[in-house]
């Protein structure tokens, strides 16, 4: 259940969506009077509307939709939104300039760890380490054989990087451990000395697709790259790919993903985010046995939360006492005067 601060009347009032790390729970818990929502799923939309009323601060995450119709639920003296995450495609920050409410979120802390997780479940699907983990419990394995779960070598493969932003890049530092080529496609290519660093080429799109063995996708989500993956991406793709995504669920067309993972034009699938959020236990693409699909867990190591709930406090604390935020999404909402 839902539980608030009490008995402190002239500390700033907000909201906080979720349980976060102690970390950084602790810091808003000792200088704001919280509502903490303390549920593990979300609060609904109706009670986070009503909830959000008066408050000078909201702590935000990614389901939560900040819109205009939140804005006006809260009152004219919001102050700030702090989101517990790097996205926040959740929350419509043009609105939040217009009004003068500066928006931070929690760059940086995870590009490691979710570079890590991405190649975990590459490496995972090319082995076919969770169908071999079904094979034993079934009780399965009864000898060994020449022909049994054979999977594809990392080793010498190319991986195509779609993205090549912080984690991205961390992921061809991973790739050049395993002796892979690795590819890349962004609109904004890295200098020539960036990619001789990292042993990286820039490609375009088609000539990424067709020549790797593996596409890890580490792109924002935008209309431009909403099913950037779809049915004419994925036959393009190299026949026996792999495909990864720890970016944003919407930037693979689910259907399309499905009819190649099982006709059999690609090897596997490797999912920390989906479209929809969460996918039920008999989704068609969870059904796969060549698909992993884990829930949205890329960052999920205790000292990255940890890290993650300190900025988020640190951003929420900044925007209440009217200080610039650490890491705000839209640095102009400092240019304006007055909210209008």
């Amino acid at each position: 259940m839902p539980s608030a601060n009490t008995g402190v009347t002239d500390r700033p009032r907000v909201l906080v969506t979720r349980r976060i790390p102690e970390a950084g729970l602790r810091l808003v818990l000792a200088q704001t009077e919280a509502d903490l929502w303390q549920d593990e799923l979300p609060p609904p939309r109706e009670e986070l509307l009503r909830r959000v009323a008066g408050v000078d601060g909201l702590l935000s995450l990614l389901t939560d939709r900040v819109d205009d119709e939140l804005l006006d639920a809260a009152g004219p003296q919001l102050k700030v939104v702090s989101n517990f995450a790097v996205g926040f495609d959740n929350i419509d920050v043009p609105a939040c300039t217009r009004r003068g409410i500066p928006v931070g979120n929690t760059p940086g802390v995870l590009t490691e760890t979710t570079a890590d997780l991405a190649f975990a479940l590459l490496m995972a699907v090319a082995r076919r380490l969770p169908e071999a983990y079904d094979y034993v419990r079934a009780d399965r394995w009864q000898t060994w054989g020449p022909l049994l779960l054979l999977g594809r070598d990392i080793n010498g493969a190319t991986l195509g990087i779609v993205g090549f932003g912080r984690i991205g890049r961390e992921m061809a530092k991973r790739a050049r451990g395993f002796g892979m080529r690795v590819l890349y496609y962004d609109v904004h290519p890295a200098t020539s000395e960036e990619e001789a660093a990292l042993g990286a080429e820039s490609v375009a799109m088609d000539e990424l697709l067709a020549e790797s063995d593996f596409v890890s996708l580490h792109t924002n989500l935008s209309p431009e790259t909403h099913h950037l993956l779809d049915a004419a991406a994925f036959a393009r793709m190299k026949p026996g790919a792999v495909v990864v995504n720890t970016s944003r669920g919407p930037v693979i067309d689910h259907d399309a993903l499905h009819d190649a993972l099982k006709s059999g034009h690609l090897f596997g699938a490797g999912l920390d985010v989906t479209d929809p959020e969460p996918l039920r236990a008999d989704h068609p693409l969870v059904t796969l046995p060549n698909c992993l699909v884990v829930p949205h867990i890329a960052s999920a190591s205790e000292a990255t939360r940890d890290r993650m709930a300190e900025m988020a406090a640190a951003n929420l604390l900044a925007g209440l006492r009217g200080e610039r935020l650490p890491t705000p999404v839209d640095p102009s909402v400092y240019e304006r005067d007055t909210p209008s």
